[in-house]
Protein backbone atom coordinates (compact mmCIF):
# COMPACT_ATOMS: atom_id res chain seq x y z
CA UNK A 1 0.00 0.00 0.00
CA UNK A 2 1.06 3.62 -0.75
CA UNK A 3 1.99 5.92 1.78
CA UNK A 4 -0.02 8.57 2.47
CA UNK A 5 -1.43 10.88 4.71
CA UNK A 6 -3.73 9.86 7.70
CA UNK A 7 -7.55 10.81 7.12
CA UNK A 8 -7.54 13.21 9.97
CA UNK A 9 -5.10 15.83 8.25
CA UNK A 10 -6.98 16.01 5.14
CA UNK A 11 -9.73 18.63 5.07
CA UNK A 12 -12.81 16.95 4.05
CA UNK A 13 -15.34 20.41 3.60
CA UNK A 14 -18.23 21.53 2.00
CA UNK A 15 -16.47 22.74 -1.17
CA UNK A 16 -14.74 19.86 -1.13
CA UNK A 17 -17.20 16.75 0.31
CA UNK A 18 -17.91 15.66 -3.14
CA UNK A 19 -14.76 15.09 -4.27
CA UNK A 20 -13.72 12.88 -1.69
CA UNK A 21 -17.44 11.04 -1.65
CA UNK A 22 -16.40 10.19 -5.35
CA UNK A 23 -13.09 9.06 -4.56
CA UNK A 24 -14.86 6.57 -2.50
CA UNK A 25 -16.89 5.39 -5.02
CA UNK A 26 -14.06 4.95 -7.43
CA UNK A 27 -15.09 8.10 -9.18
CA UNK A 28 -12.76 11.12 -9.57
CA UNK A 29 -15.16 14.29 -9.51
CA UNK A 30 -13.77 17.70 -10.44
CA UNK A 31 -16.00 21.01 -11.07
CA UNK A 32 -17.11 22.69 -14.03
CA UNK A 33 -18.05 26.29 -13.99
CA UNK A 34 -21.25 26.88 -15.36
CA UNK A 35 -20.71 29.99 -16.70
CA UNK A 36 -17.63 29.96 -18.91
CA UNK A 37 -18.13 25.86 -19.12
CA UNK A 38 -14.03 25.59 -17.95
CA UNK A 39 -12.97 23.03 -15.79
CA UNK A 40 -11.83 23.49 -12.12
CA UNK A 41 -9.03 21.60 -9.91
CA UNK A 42 -9.07 21.57 -6.70
CA UNK A 43 -12.66 22.21 -5.40
CA UNK A 44 -13.30 26.19 -4.78
CA UNK A 45 -16.40 27.91 -4.33
CA UNK A 46 -15.63 30.78 -7.06
CA UNK A 47 -14.43 29.59 -10.41
CA UNK A 48 -10.96 30.43 -11.14
CA UNK A 49 -11.45 31.72 -14.96
CA UNK A 50 -13.80 33.93 -14.70
CA UNK A 51 -14.86 34.32 -10.65
CA UNK A 52 -18.47 33.10 -11.21
CA UNK A 53 -20.18 31.32 -7.83
CA UNK A 54 -21.83 28.36 -9.70
CA UNK A 55 -19.89 25.47 -9.92
CA UNK A 56 -21.03 22.09 -10.94
CA UNK A 57 -19.57 18.57 -10.48
CA UNK A 58 -18.59 16.69 -13.10
CA UNK A 59 -17.21 12.73 -13.14
CA UNK A 60 -13.54 13.34 -14.86
CA UNK A 61 -13.09 10.71 -17.46
CA UNK A 62 -9.30 9.94 -15.43
CA UNK A 63 -7.38 9.81 -18.31
CA UNK A 64 -4.34 12.01 -18.96
CA UNK A 65 -0.82 12.52 -19.33
CA UNK A 66 2.27 13.54 -17.66
CA UNK A 67 2.89 17.15 -17.85
CA UNK A 68 5.92 16.76 -14.75
CA UNK A 69 7.49 14.93 -12.83
CA UNK A 70 10.17 14.12 -10.33
CA UNK A 71 11.41 11.17 -8.49
CA UNK A 72 11.76 11.29 -4.69
CA UNK A 73 14.66 9.74 -3.11
CA UNK A 74 14.16 10.15 0.47
CA UNK A 75 10.65 10.66 2.35
CA UNK A 76 9.49 10.53 5.64
CA UNK A 77 6.98 9.67 7.92
CA UNK A 78 4.49 7.18 5.98
CA UNK A 79 6.02 7.47 2.82
CA UNK A 80 9.67 7.05 4.10
CA UNK A 81 9.10 3.15 3.18
CA UNK A 82 8.00 3.51 -0.33
CA UNK A 83 11.01 5.41 -1.82
CA UNK A 84 11.63 5.84 -4.42
CA UNK A 85 8.83 6.70 -5.96
CA UNK A 86 7.76 8.78 -8.60
CA UNK A 87 5.25 11.88 -7.97
CA UNK A 88 3.71 13.24 -11.46
CA UNK A 89 1.65 16.63 -12.14
CA UNK A 90 -0.96 15.49 -14.19
CA UNK A 91 -3.00 16.84 -16.76
CA UNK A 92 -6.47 15.84 -17.28
CA UNK A 93 -8.46 15.39 -20.49
CA UNK A 94 -10.71 18.12 -19.15
CA UNK A 95 -7.77 20.26 -18.69
CA UNK A 96 -6.94 20.72 -15.19
CA UNK A 97 -3.78 19.63 -13.54
CA UNK A 98 -3.52 17.14 -10.56
CA UNK A 99 -0.32 16.39 -8.27
CA UNK A 100 0.02 12.44 -7.46
CA UNK A 101 1.79 9.31 -7.76
CA UNK A 102 2.38 6.45 -10.05
CA UNK A 103 1.96 3.58 -9.32
CA UNK A 104 4.02 0.49 -10.70
CA UNK A 105 6.01 2.73 -12.76
CA UNK A 106 9.64 1.71 -13.99
CA UNK A 107 11.32 5.34 -13.76
CA UNK A 108 13.08 4.55 -17.37
CA UNK A 109 9.42 4.17 -18.94
CA UNK A 110 8.23 7.75 -16.95
CA UNK A 111 8.53 10.81 -19.08
CA UNK A 112 6.71 14.02 -20.08
CA UNK A 113 3.39 13.23 -22.28
CA UNK A 114 3.01 9.88 -21.32
CA UNK A 115 -0.41 8.46 -20.90
CA UNK A 116 -1.67 8.02 -17.63
CA UNK A 117 -5.08 6.54 -16.46
CA UNK A 118 -6.42 7.16 -12.43
CA UNK A 119 -7.01 4.22 -10.35
CA UNK A 120 -8.32 4.61 -6.54
CA UNK A 121 -6.91 2.87 -3.75
CA UNK A 122 -8.11 2.77 -0.15
CA UNK A 123 -6.06 3.46 1.76
CA UNK A 124 -7.43 3.57 4.97
CA UNK A 125 -11.29 2.28 6.51
CA UNK A 126 -12.59 5.72 5.29
CA UNK A 127 -9.81 7.16 2.85
CA UNK A 128 -9.71 6.26 -0.62
CA UNK A 129 -7.28 8.19 -2.54
CA UNK A 130 -6.63 8.72 -6.44
CA UNK A 131 -3.31 7.55 -8.21
CA UNK A 132 -2.16 7.25 -11.78
CA UNK A 133 -0.55 4.04 -14.00
CA UNK A 134 1.60 4.59 -17.02
CA UNK A 135 -0.45 3.12 -20.12
CA UNK A 136 1.00 0.74 -22.42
Amino acid sequence: MPGHLPASLLVQDSESRPYWEGLAQSELRIQRCDSCLKAVFYPRALCPHCFADQLSWIVASGRGTIYSYTVAHQAFGPFAQDVPFVVALIELEEGVRMLSRLLDAPRERVRIGAAVQVTFEKVEEDLTLPYFRLLE
